[in-house]
């Protein structure tokens, strides 16, 4: 750690308990309502409703929960949602899942299937898409398709953030932690202002050391392989975030909220760790030490000396509410987003100069919606329209060494090499690198060029980017014949304009060329920085039908049908012709899901629970297609199908305990009909278990004037996951459970706390992700989870 973070952390330790600062989102507030449930206040329909009147399914996750359980990561919030998981395997690369559909393409070409809200905006586009939580006031799931909602991209569903805004009056807070592994996090915010304008300061800083120890460049290693950087341990944090909220209310008519926020990572390296090459001193498995270190070249072919990301993310959102007459408001939302991000990572997850990646990841969007919401006695509607705009790009560079990548490769192609090789002693494939870590396939260029060369770098670059505009309309209506039944209709109409790019420069091998074979190494076309261009226009329809019946006071009965879509891809990229290297455009048609839902919701003074069952077919279910040279390709594999059911409920026995849990049944499959290889057919959906759960308790006892002793243990479990399709055994996680505990005492009437946690508790052995970039060479890798976390955490509230 270093000395001026380290330095800072005991500062605001200091700080926390020596001064009346008010802890944010994650202190619990006091008051009466710690006898019962409170009610949940959802804007999920754009519309304040309490959870169990909206018609649909939906969890509510507010700061207080995430407090108790001690979360403050997308990925921990998500294992206590059923049919909600977020894959963080890097924050450049986050994989949101809602009930088995996976939205994690990094593709300027791609649409998102999972939208993303941030305080109203669509930030859905992958590798801009992670957020910090801190000073939040509650994040909201939505299931199944909310196209006339949220937009296009929510084709399966929706994940919506809602930070805290700013109050009249001044509040200030602080909440601070460290643990093993220089595990230290503060978080805070300064409130001031009054009934006309308010402005809220809140921040959030993160760090942690990596918790995979990486052995390149280690001086403390004997027989270390040559020219291995020097590099920090694996899947390290250091992240910091900032965001100010402005709040004008110049009448009791109109309220203005401008926020403003910032969020940057300087992470270490993903620990990407290959079963097939082996480390300095042999192989260690899944959860040993790594020796991953990029290319020598690697800061003027990948653009940074050492392995991880760096990542700027930048954010603007207006929202302007006005009230135009006696339940007739107006509002306007606004948003822009920015970010920069460039991630080093080393693909075969060994020793050898193999494959040496980065990914440099640009984009902006703007977007703007005006929103009219009419409530009356017996109806309410809501209609307007939305325009979104984003420019992407994605820039993939590659270093290798010819000879090793000739032997390490496994590609038919180069078979007859391979052999020769061989036939000089030098082992190929996975052998490539000997079991103690060693690395014959270095001698490879000395041997293919018969002496003239010893080390031959290679670089190449790929590139796609997409410039899209969204233009929509979306009305929405529910009329209530009796107060006992709501009828809803809504519709979303869409136009869409697609334009892609794909621009390739990939010089042919010298190795190969000496040998009379004119090709690049990674068997693709070389286009010359020759940029191709296409560009298409789509339009959709997207309809949702909802019924509400309250059946009792406390009961009510919801069903629903809506319609989801994944935009088409406008697939750009080259192939040999006769005429040379041409343009190759592949259009993928729309994927199309029908969701059909039926669901009880209850809420009395002591249970509040949801139970839904869903059914869901797609048509034109799109999949990524690894085409063997670390690129992929989207294709059409058909109809799926996912039938499955959630259930979530929280129950206040007496006033000093609270038990939650979640159960989520999830069994998507591609049909057997699939129109792909007979090995996507009767595929499970990539990163959905088929059963998770969770729960937990929270207790807060009186121990003495003014003090409470509080403890959240909790667990949660998950199935077997496949992580890729078509499934794997090899690329797959077996069942397992998490138990996460945190306890401690408030003092001062809930001023001050002192407590502890601890994250993973019985130190589970897991994997995060499989298979990867390496698995499109044959090399598969896999990230080892989180090991155990623990430490302290102070806070105090003014």
């Amino acid at each position: 750690m270093s000395r001026f973070i380290r330095g800072s952390v005991v500062a605001l330790l200091s700080l926390a308990v020596s001064t009346p600062v008010l802890a944010q989102a994650m202190v619990q507030p006091q008051g009466p309502a710690a006898g019962a449930p409170d009610d949940i206040i959802v804007t999920a329909q754009k519309t304040e409703q309490r959870i169990e009147d909206v018609p649909l399914t939906v969890s509510a996750v507010t700061g207080r929960r995430m407090a108790d359980i001690g979360v403050n990561s997308l990925a921990e919030v998500a294992m206590y949602v059923p049919g909600l998981r977020i894959q963080e395997q890097s924050a450049n690369n986050p994989g949101f899942v809602i009930r088995g559909i996976t939205s994690d393409s990094g593709s300027a070409q791609q649409g998102a299937r999972v939208t993303l809200y941030y305080n109203g905006v669509d930030i859905s586009r992958s590798r801009g898409a992670y957020q910090d939580l801190y000073d939040v006031e509650r994040i909201e799931v939505v299931k199944g398709p909310q196209a006339t909602l949220f937009g296009t991209a929510a084709a399966i569903g929706a994940v919506s953030i809602i930070s805290a805004r700013p109050q009249p009056g001044f509040s200030d807070a602080i909440q601070a932690s460290y643990g093993n592994y220089d595990r230290a996090q503060v978080s805070g915010f300064v409130n001031a202002g009054n009934d006309t304008i308010a402005a809220r300061l809140a921040f959030g800083v993160k760090y942690r050391d990596g918790y995979v120890r990486n052995i390149a460049g280690d001086p403390n290693v004997p027989n270390q392989n040559q020219g291995r950087v020097d590099q920090d341990d694996l899947y390290g944090q250091k992240q910091a975030g900032a965001r100010l909220s402005l709040r004008y209310v110049p009448t009791d008519a109109v309220t203005a909220d401008l926020v403003l926020t910032y969020d940057g990572q300087r992470n270490t390296g993903t620990p990407f760790k290959s079963r097939a090459f082996a480390p300095t001193g042999g192989q260690t498995g899944d959860f040993g030490d790594a020796e991953l270190s990029g290319s020598p070249f690697s800061r003027e072919v990948l653009g940074r000396r050492k392995l991880g990301l760096t990542r700027d993310v930048y954010d603007a959102n207006l929202t302007v509410s006005v009230d135009l007459a006696p339940g007739v408001t107006f509002t306007t939302v606004n948003g822009y987003r920015r970010f920069d991000s460039l991630e080093v990572f080393d693909a075969d997850g060994g020793p050898a100069w193999y494959l040496e990646f980065a990914e440099d990841a640009r984009g902006d969007q703007w977007s703007h919606e005006g929103r009219f919401n009419v409530e009356g006695d017996r109806a309410r509607a809501a209609f307007g329209w939305n325009g979104f705009f984003e420019n992407g790009v994605q820039r993939v560079p590659f270093s290798t060494e010819e000879g090793t990548y000739l032997a390490c490769s496994v590609s038919a192609a180069f078979a007859p090499i391979r052999a020769a090789l061989n036939g000089a002693g030098i082992p190929t494939g996975p052998a490539c690198v000997a079991a103690n870590g060693t690395i014959p396939a270095t001698r490879a260029t000395a041997i293919l060029t018969r002496g003239a060369a010893m080390q031959i770098p290679y670089a190449s670059v790929f590139a796609n980017d997409g410039r899209n505009a969204a233009y929509s309309v979306f009305a929405d209506a529910t009329f209530l014949p009796t107060p006992r039944v709501e009828l809803t209709a809504g519709a979303r109409v869409l136009i869409e304009k697609r334009r892609s790019g794909y621009v390739n420069d990939q010089p042919n091998s010298r190795i190969l060329a000496g040998l009379g074979i004119a090709t690049s190494l990674l068997g693709t076309p070389n286009t010359n920085n020759v940029r191709y261009v296409a560009q298409q226009s789509y339009s959709a329809v997207l309809p949702r039908f909802n019924a509400l019946f309250r059946m009792t006071d406390a009961v009510n009965l919801y069903a629903t049908v809506s319609k989801g879509r994944r935009s088409p891809v406008v697939q750009l990229d080259a192939q040999n012709s006769a005429a040379g290297v041409v343009p190759r455009l592949q259009l993928v048609p729309e994927e199309n899901v029908w969701n059909y839902e039926a669901g009880v919701k209850v809420a009395t003074s002591t249970l509040t629970g949801t139970l839904s069952a869903f059914y869901q077919k797609y048509r034109g279910f799109q999949v990524s297609v690894q085409n063997g040279d670390g690129t992929s390709t989207t294709r059409s594999a058909g109809a799926a199908s996912n039938p499955g059911v959630e259930l979530e409920a929280t129950w206040r026995p007496v006033r000093a305990l609270q038990l939650f849990g979640a159960f989520a049944f999830v069994d998507g499959k591609i049909d057997r009909n699939a129109a792909l290889a007979a090995t996507f057919s009767g595929a499970r959906f990539r990163l959905q278990p088929k059963y998770t759960a969770s729960g937990g308790a929270t207790l807060r006892l009186p121990v003495g004037e003014g003090a409470t002793f509080y403890a959240t243990p909790s667990a949660t479990y998950q199935s077997k996951v496949f992580f890729e399709l078509p499934n794997s055994e090899a690329i797959s996680q077996s069942g397992y459970t998490l138990v996460n505990l945190r306890a401690g005492v408030e003092l001062a009437q809930g001023r001050y706390t002192i407590g502890g946690f601890a994250r993973n508790l019985t130190d589970r052995r897991y994997l995060l992700d499989a298979g990867n970039t390496g698995g499109g060479f044959g090399v598969p890798t896999y990230i080892a989870g989180e090991p155990r976390f623990y430490g302290v955490e102070v806070s105090a509230r003014y």
